[in-house]
């Protein structure tokens, strides 16, 4: 998804959710007015693309006209799944999926932990596919010898809700933020092999915690030395 570039787009009637003319205008005409000033901003198609998550999506966006700046909750499982992952791990999946991958959907981040949109489905069969291959057991060895894991992951699908950041936001805003917004009506979504990928390339390139054990004691910086190497 081009997720740095604000979508222009109005909805009309027909083009999936809607309210009527005169809140539809409101809404996304301040949600195009903020896309402008922002890189990662919500624009109108990608509001009408989460509200199609809900099972009332003319109702929610009611209630996002009313309160654009308030978090929202959404659904998981029929319009997306969400990978939950610590904040600089995922942010070094992010670098591997925009870098060497095909990119990424929508990613928001959220009480020190990154939410990453995925394709419905994906929470159920990543977790079986990192176990299978061994990924998170300590198995797998580092670039250095260490051992790699991954950290353990919260996938969000069907049954579960995530909240989600608000449409509009300030500069001084502290709570969830968008960090790739929804731009688009049907938005890329990554699904459980390419975050797998991710979650492998970041594993195999960080540092392992583990420290190295050394069959030599580590010498004592206290001690005098002396040289002995003209003794007779």
């Amino acid at each position: 998804m081009t997720a740095w570039l604000p979508d222009e787009t109005t909805l009309h009637h027909g083009d999936g959710p809607c309210l009527h003319a005169g809140h539809e205008a409101d809404l996304f005409s301040v949600l195009r007015e903020q896309a402008r000033h922002q890189t990662a901003q919500v624009t109108a198609a990608g509001a009408a693309w989460l509200a199609g998550a809900t099972a009332y999506p003319r109702s929610t966006l009611a209630q996002w006209e009313s309160r654009p700046t308030a978090p929202g909750v959404l659904p998981c499982g029929s319009a997306f799944d969400v990978v939950n992952v610590p904040t600089l791990f995922g942010r070094r999946m992010l670098e591997h999926l925009w870098a060497d991958g095909p990119g990424s959907g929508p990613v928001a981040s959220h009480r020190g932990r990154m939410l990453l949109f995925a394709s419905p489905g994906t929470a159920q069969r990543l977790p079986s596919l990192l176990d299978w291959e061994e990924w998170g057991t300590g198995r797998p060895q580092g670039p250095d010898g260490g051992v790699a894991t991954v950290p353990p992951l919260l996938c969000h699908g069907t049954g579960d809700a995530v909240t989600v950041p608000p449409l509009t936001c300030g500069a001084s805003y502290s709570g969830p933020r968008w960090l790739v917004a929804p731009d688009t009506r049907s938005p890329w979504l990554p699904g459980p092999d390419v975050l797998l990928w991710a979650c492998v390339r970041v594993a195999r390139s960080a540092p392992s915690p583990t420290p190295r054990i050394s069959i030599f004691p580590l010498p004592d910086q206290g001690a005098k030395v002396y040289d002995v190497s003209r003794r007779r």
